[in-house]
């Protein structure tokens, strides 16, 4: 678990959480989970799943704290996630909108029915033990995130499967790894969730050694100091700070509301970037017409907004 320290400005705290454990009964859960998150003016998304929970909340630290102490020991949850293991960063400004507790097939979504985490993974890998797997010639390091996320950064050699989607994963491994020739496997995303998975399907597959970063992105930026990171630009995360730095302070990007693009201070300078419209990445992809819808939900957005009200029709970060 992770106590980072606030700095004195910083008003929310903001817990990454996810556990792989076996929940028959996670449709009854979703409803005193959401109140318990509601009691407490928690905001952010929670998912639940046969396979497991995953989820983003933030708040005051103190709300926050009950609502994990909450998941951890209530003995409605049936000691599910009395383990549960979290990721603390903070922010001046709420990062979420609403409170949402979903019920999905999976926590993290690949669509291979076969491959579950909660019997086999990979190795995990401390962060301070992370920079010598990785300088091992005899390694393939893979990025098992979205190529939007791979955009703003990733680990130094790292190599970007190009995808999507997550469910583009056993696509990319089908085409371009051989257990035969790739021998020693290392992998890694945002918070350990997707690699985790990721590193369950590749052991399915008959690679032998997989490896995994423990706690992901956030917690080796949270561990390792600058100075000796192997790590290049900022992490994406899924909520209104768009990306974080090293110690996870809130990064330099911001996003495009038209397409969900992560947009560096260069971009946003750029004459095809309007605020809620476009960015060079979608510019020359939109129609005039959507360009009209866009500019009048934008215009709807600073109304609410000057209001102290988040817009019904605001699109909000993935």
């Amino acid at each position: 678990m992770s106590q980072l320290k606030p700095k004195i400005q910083s008003k929310f705290l903001t817990a990454a959480l996810y556990k792989f454990v076996h929940i028959p009964e996670y449709t009854a859960l979703q409803a005193n989970i959401h109140a318990a998150c509601m009691a407490h003016h928690i905001k952010g998304t929670i998912l639940l799943a046969n396979e497991g929970i995953n989820g983003t909340i933030a708040g005051l630290p103190d709300d926050v704290h009950k609502v994990l102490q909450y998941l951890r020991t209530d003995a409605t949850l049936n000691g599910k996630f009395a383990d549960l293991e979290h990721k603390e960063s903070y922010a001046d400004e709420h990062p979420f909108y609403r409170m949402k507790v979903k019920l999905k097939k999976e926590i993290v979504t690949m669509g291979v029915p076969s491959v579950d985490p909660n019997n086999t993974v990979g190795t995990y890998v401390k962060p301070e033990d992370w920079n010598a797997l990785i300088s091992d010639p005899d390694v393939i390091l893979l990025d098992t995130r979205n190529d939007y996320e791979v955009h703003i950064g990733t680990f130094k050699g790292a190599v970007d499967p190009k995808t999507n989607t997550f469910r583009e994963f056993p696509k990319f491994v089908k085409n371009n790894l051989d257990k035969t020739k790739h021998k020693k496997v290392a992998m890694f995303c945002t918070g350990g969730i997707r690699c985790e998975k990721a590193s369950s399907y590749m052991k399915e597959q008959g690679f032998d050694e997989v490896y995994h970063l423990q706690g992901g992105i956030l917690k080796y930026l949270e561990t390792v100091t600058e100075a000796e990171s192997l790590w290049q630009g900022e992490c994406f995360v899924f909520d209104q700070r768009v990306a974080v730095k090293h110690g996870l302070e809130v990064g330099n990007f911001d996003q495009c509301y038209a397409c969900r693009m992560p947009l560096s201070p260069e971009e946003l300078k750029s004459q095809q970037y309007t605020p809620g419209i476009s960015c060079p990445h979608c510019y020359d992809k939109t129609s005039e017409d959507k360009k009209a819808a866009l500019t009048e939900r934008q215009k709807q957005v600073i109304l609410a907004k000057k209001r102290g009200k988040a817009h019904i029709g605001e699109v909000q970060k993935p």
